[in-house]
């Protein structure tokens, strides 16, 4: 840095008044320069005001003053360090994700943005300075999230691992009610025989997922110790039953069949008539199809709504089916070659108008033509179902418990470097 431009950032800013008499009066200073950019006093002060009030009002004692200082200008240090990081990366807030943002504070403490604003000023804090406190704090969040996440590597392993020490915890405070059917087999029977059995179980487990009742087929079939009861073993916790039961429950909910699994006597068929204590995890899911049409230099937004009006009118009157119509003329190459059909997924996975419009639409109508990120659209949704999601829903709470460490492990090591390979010049008062 040259001699002229660092006088210029380290010098005191000044404000002359029209007499030539008057002293100079000092707006702010320079409290430390950070490669091409500062800290200011005003910053530093910003920051007094605020940890003074949060230690009121959490009763805490705030260190002294030499401490405090210190502590807060290094954290100044660090956030303008990542805002420049942010800069770099062509990070920017605009005024509808902070609206947003500040929307959601104000919901997280029950209050109206009204009240919000009246707390705020109330705190000695104008609204446009708060307003951009938060775009800050939203930026360097951002550009946090982009440069630490790509640090994180987290295995298939390290999820199944902890998922299954999460249902371990989670499954000891269950009880089961069981009904077991066992079709025994001889070490010494021949290939014929174990063919026959292994069908027949085959064909038992296919009688109760249509809809056989299990204490009526273990009275026929089964030679299993329970059998003359239908095969009810009543209310069990996990440690309470046989090993091989055990071994064969994880997050399985009320009239789950399990098996038919294979143990030294023969084959088993378990089917969990009641349960006790799970926490499962139920998904609605939909099963969608759209046409797709992208504006374009020669296609407007109402020419492309045009264009999914005639050919939701197509449809209406026969002329061809959604699917064809979908082939011919949807721009997302994905769908288009399914007739448009998305699959069955959760909502969570579109864009939110499209999500929105999914959600509210009535199965088997085809929406109005709408507008996403995407472009124009057409939707209609041909079924729902609920789904079972809780082994999913363990994963996920792995994943994001391991992510969590792994992220603030990740986001120390990178804020360590950022500050570490930065020019930082600490100014004093005489400057």
């Amino acid at each position: 840095m040259n001699k002229w431009s660092h006088a210029l950032i380290t010098g005191v800013l000044v404000l002359l008044t029209p007499f030539s008499h008057a002293a100079p009066k000092e707006l702010d200073r320079v409290v430390a320069v950070v490669n091409d950019g500062v800290v200011l006093n005003s910053d530093m002060e910003a920051m007094r005001r605020t940890v003074t009030l949060n230690a009121q009002q959490n009763e805490r004692q705030l260190p002294p003053a030499s401490v405090l200082e210190e502590q807060m200008r290094e954290r100044l240090i660090v956030e303008e360090l990542q805002l420049q990081e942010a800069k770099r990366l062509g990070i920017q807030i605009d005024d509808s994700q902070l609206q947003q943002a500040i929307t959601n504070i104000a919901k997280e403490q029950s209050l109206s943005l009204d009240e919000l604003r009246k707390q705020v000023s109330a705190q000695g804090t104008s609204w446009a300075q708060y307003r951009e406190q938060v775009r800050r704090e939203l930026t360097i969040s951002e550009a946090r999230n982009a440069q630490v996440r790509r640090r994180i590597s987290i295995l298939p392993q390290e999820v199944e691992s902890l998922a299954k020490q999460l249902n371990e915890q989670q499954l000891q405070k269950v009880r089961y009610k069981l009904s077991h059917i066992q079709l025994k087999l001889d070490d010494d029977a021949d290939k014929a025989t174990r063919d026959a059995v292994k069908k027949q179980a085959f064909e038992l487990v296919d009688k109760l997922r249509h809809g056989g009742k299990v204490a009526d087929l273990a009275m026929a079939y089964s030679k299993g110790p329970k059998a003359l009861d239908g095969g009810d073993w009543g209310w069990l916790r996990l440690e309470e039953m046989p090993t091989i039961f055990a071994d064969q429950i994880s997050n399985q909910g009320k009239d789950a069949i399990i098996g038919p699994f294979r143990s030294g006597v023969g084959y088993h068929i378990l089917k969990i008539t009641d349960v006790e204590g799970l926490e499962t995890v139920a998904v609605t899911e939909v099963k969608a199809r759209h046409i797709l049409i992208k504006p374009s230099i020669v296609l407007s937004d109402k020419g492309a709504q045009k264009e999914l009006n005639d050919i939701i009118a197509q449809i209406k009157r026969g002329d061809q089916s959604f699917a064809d119509l979908a082939k011919q003329y949807s721009d997302d190459p994905g769908s288009a070659v399914n007739g448009g059909d998305l699959g069955w997924s959760t909502t969570d996975v579109y864009v939110p108008a499209f999500k929105a419009k999914v959600d509210a639409l009535p199965q088997g109508q085809i929406s109005e033509p709408f507008k996403t990120v995407h472009g124009w659209h057409i939707v209609e949704v041909t079924d729902r179902r609920e789904v079972d999601k809780t082994d999913a829903a363990v994963k996920n709470r792995a994943y994001r418990m391991l992510f969590n460490r792994k992220f603030n492990e990740e986001a120390q090591a990178w804020l360590q470097e950022l500050r570490a390979g930065a020019y930082v010049e600490v100014l004093g008062d005489d400057r």
